[in-house]
């Protein structure tokens, strides 16, 4: 065996984990697993997975039989993820970590399931989602270094990819209990989902049966738009225009000048003239363009069109 990968399990309803965090801690991670996402596997590979796993495929009702439903839930993330079709062996056992995979060399899937999914079986499909994508970046060869920046590619790609709006979806909280899958944060699912549905012009708000979904979702999405609205985009507003035409004028003025970090921005001087550098809302690939006004980009990793105001 090649060794295994676990699901992080948040939930705080005596299976482990803690409070749930919120916001957007990981973002910066989470938007350089979408990068290397688009790295590895071409835009035409991610265009691939332009349709999300439809809902009934991930359905499991308590008269399921609970080894033959989480096998047939298996089966559809399997061929969603367009991975081979083999053998699926999905076992349930007392665990700190909601699921685990073992990533071996031939063509079998063994996933072990914690047995607190016995009795809450509508969520299997989000644990059996993180873990068959873990199994597709291992046959990528897609990997971080460190367990955390691993498991938020994971979590990323699971959602990019149309099968983590289920990880969303298993995010309920009440007055005494709460539960979360995965390492993003609802509202870091949200973006990556929001991000997703612009890209393939989708909404999978329409899927969730959790109302704390819903509301982390709304949150990602407009972060995610956000990403379309700083310059120098067409799209960003009057604010952000304004303090971009400064700190061009300051470039331009002072072409040694350090870029400013905490800026969407920078701009670099050179024989050619002044070019702004930002990242491409669609895959955050870094784009360099000159500084000569209105004019089109194209994303040269995704190859999305950017309307820029330069």
């Amino acid at each position: 065996m090649d060794g295994g990968s676990d699901v992080n399990d948040g939930s705080s309803d005596g299976s482990g984990g803690g409070p749930v965090v919120h916001g957007f801690p990981h973002l910066e991670a989470v938007r350089s697993a979408i990068t290397s996402l688009y790295r590895r596997v071409s835009p035409d590979g991610v265009h691939a997975y332009a349709t999300s796993l439809a809902p009934a495929d991930a359905a499991f009702s308590d008269v399921d039989d609970l080894y033959l439903g989480a096998q047939r839930v298996a089966g559809a993330l399997v061929q969603h993820l367009r991975l081979p079709q083999a053998r699926i062996v999905v076992g349930f056992r007392r665990m700190e970590h909601a699921a685990s995979v073992e990533l071996t060399a031939g063509p079998e899937y063994f996933i072990e399931l914690n047995d607190r999914f016995r009795t809450h079986r509508r969520d299997i499909g989000a644990a059996l989602a993180h873990e068959i994508t873990h199994v597709l970046l291992h046959r990528l060869g897609l990997e971080l270094p460190g367990t955390r920046d691993n498991e938020i590619l994971t979590d990323t790609v699971t959602a990019y990819l149309g099968a983590g709006w289920l990880l969303l979806d298993a995010f309920r909280q009440d007055a005494v209990s709460s539960q979360k899958l995965g390492y993003l944060t609802p509202e870091e699912f949200g973006y990556v989902l929001a991000k997703r549905a612009l890209a393939f012009d989708e909404d999978p708000s329409v899927w969730f049966t959790s109302p704390q979904a819903y509301t982390a979702y709304t949150k990602g999405r407009a972060e995610a738009l956000r990403d379309l609205q700083r310059p120098p985009l067409t799209a960003a507003g009057w604010a952000g225009r304004r303090r971009y035409a400064k700190d061009r004028r300051y470039a331009a003025d002072h072409p040694d000048s350090a870029p400013d970090p905490a800026l969407p921005y920078a701009f670099e001087g050179g024989a050619g003239g002044l070019r702004v550098c930002f990242a491409c809302p669609t895959c955050h690939q870094r784009v360099r363009v000159p500084v000569r006004g209105r004019t089109r980009a194209r994303c040269g990793l995704c190859r999305t069109v950017l309307e820029c105001d330069t």
